[in-house]
Formats: C-alpha cells, sequence, structure tokens
C-alpha cells in the first residue's frame, strides 16, 4: 500500500493538531501529568519474540492500564514507509483507546556529524519518520544529537540540522526532540544551547531522568541537567533502573525530579522507560508506575 504525502497530511489532521499541543491539554480535574510507557521498557520482551510489536499497545493498557505508549523505531526499523503495517499499528491502538505520543529514532545517522553530505543524509533518513509518526497520530520523534568535533561548532551543526527537519515536519504537525542520550547531549548547559540556537518553536527536548553519562567516566549533574532542559521540554523519560524495599528508585530521587518537571510548568505525558535487570521488566514497569504516581499525588 503506497500512500501521498498529502494523504498523510489530511487523514492525520485532527489528531496532529491535538498531539502538537499536548503538554498545554487537560481537564482541571485531571492529574497534572499523565503516564505513558517507553516501548525500551519491554526491549528484553520484544527481541525475545514474547511480544510482537503490533501487539505493544494493547498489551500496555492491558497490562498496566496505561493508555498512552511512545514507540522505538528498533522494533519496526523496516516499516517506515509501509504504511499497511503503520495502518495496523494505528488500528490496533485506536482500538484499544491508546494514543501513540511520539516515535523514538535511532541508527538513522549523526545529525552533528562533520561531512555536510553525512548530515544531508541523516536528514533525509529522519524525513520517513516524521511521515510514519504523523499516520499514527504521534506529536513528535525523539532523535539524537550525535556527531563529533569541536563542542561549539557541534552545536552549530546539530542546531541547524534540527532546524530543517523541524522545516520538514511543518506540514505534518510534528515536533523534533533531542533526548540527553550520551556524549555532548548529556551536558544540559551544551543541549539547552543548541536549543536556542535552533530557534524553532517545533525544535525542544525530552529530558532522560537518567542519561547523564558524558563519558566514560564522567557524569553530568542530572538534576542540574534536567532542570537546564525542562524549559524546552514537548516530553519527559522517568528512567528507572533499581528499587529499594520502599519502592524508591535507588539512581534518582523522583520526588526531587518530579519537583524540577512540575516547577517547570511541564503538564504533559511522564514517560516510563525501565532499564533494571535485578526484576523483570513487567515488574520493573509496575514499580515505576507506582512510585510515579505516588509521588504525583504528593507533589499535587
Amino acid at each position: 500500500m503506497s500512500i501521498s504525502r498529502r494523504e498523510v497530511i489530511t487523514c492525520s489532521a485532527a489528531s496532529l493538531v491535538l498531539g502538537s499541543m499536548a503538554p498545554a491539554l487537560g481537564r482541571e480535574d485531571q492529574p497534572w501529568f499523565q503516564i505513558s510507557l517507553a516501548q525500551w521498557s519491554l526491549h528484553r520482551t520484544l527481541r525475545g519474540g514474547k511480544l510482537d510489536n503490533l501487539d505493544f499497545a494493547a498489551f500496555t493498557k492491558k497490562t498496566f492500564g496505561i493508555h498512552a505508549v511512545e514507540y522505538v523505531n528498533q522494533f519496526f526499523a523496516d516499516k517506515a514507509g509501509d504504511f499497511a503495517y503503520l495502518g495496523e499499528m494505528k488500528r490496533r491502538a485506536d482500538d484499544q483507546g491508546v494514543r501513540s505520543l511520539l516515535i523514538m529514532i535511532d541508527g538513522e545517522g549523526a545529525l552533528a556529524d562533520p561531512d555536510d553530505g553525512a548530515r544531508r543524509k541523516a536528514i533525509e533518513n529522519h524525513f520517513r519518520w516524521i511521515a510514519a509518526a504523523a499516520y499514527l497520530g504521534c506529536h513528535s520523534i525523539r532523535v539524537n544529537a550525535a556527531g563529533s568535533g569541536d563542542p561549539e561548532d557541534m552545536a552549530g551543526r546539530a542546531a541547524d540540522s534540527l532546524a530543517r527537519l523541524a522545516g520538514l515536519a511543518e506540514p505534518y504537525g510534528i515536533n523534533i526532540l533531542v533526548e540527553n542520550h550520551g556524549g555532548l547531549s548529556s551536558n544540559g548547559a551544551w543541549l539547552a544551547g543548541v536549543m536556542r540556537r535552533a530557534q524553532h518553536p517545533a525544535v525542544g527536548t525530552l529530558p532522560d531522568f537518567g542519561n547523564f553519562r558524558i563519558g566514560r567516566d564522567e557524569h553530568y549533574d542530572r538534576y542540574r541537567g534536567v532542570t537546564e532542559l525542562m524549559p524546552f521540554a514537548k516530553a519527559v523519560s522517568a528512567k528507572s533502573h533499581d528499587f529499594d524495599g520502599a519502592g524508591q528508585e535507588t539512581h534518582t530521587n523522583f520526588e526531587t525530579m518530579l519537583g524540577i518537571v512540575k516547577a517547570a510548568g511541564y503538564k504533559g505525558y511522564v514517560g516510563i522507560e525501565y532499564e533494571g535487570s535485578a526484576i523483570p521488566e513487567i515488574a520493573g514497569i509496575r514499580a515505576t508506575q507506582k512510585l510515579l504516581e505516588r509521588v504525583r499525588e504528593q507533589l499535587s
């Protein structure tokens, strides 16, 4: 099945308008943030063949009672232009009343590559995921500000690529979000600077509570980093690994971190991204969900 750019825009227009405004929507009787599930939380289950990508949305609702999901392109990497497959993903999510929020994009090239040709190719590779996200009804794709060279030069290249992608995404109503995801992108001040240089309303951040490893033995302060990235946030990732007997995450103080999120005026979704191995994925997701719900109530 093939579909034109015009058809993608037309069939998704209503949902995209709402999706792009996700952080601003919500009734007064709703909690100040809602909980979504990032697909990476189940990466071992998916890679082990115990769960099919097409069933992720329904599994999320039935298992956890969560009604919003964040996809990872690795689990349907060859389907960006397959609108029959994407249509089935959309149908199954819609049938369950599950909202598709965004697609996390990896492996499509470095947007801050010092080589102009490689950078152009990376932009082209990401464009197909913009169309896929629009078709699914998402509000954003998450990209990486990867590259090499002098940090200042790299920031300029990243900002330029992000602004170009955002320009391509405008007709689709899709935001281009950057996650702190290793290297310079895990330096909160550097990535905030990239946001200011990009100067595009559709370019934003997806602050992750735990991805602040800059180098082998260098880590950026996670609370400072999230504080620096929240002014540009259009999504938030609640990274978790391990829990103590009281249900607290042992690497991140969720009360402090969610206090930073709330102080920034954020009212969108907070996505569960469990990466631990001490307990099974389903148990880790449930522990993170319970912790988010408890702290959300405390901070309300």
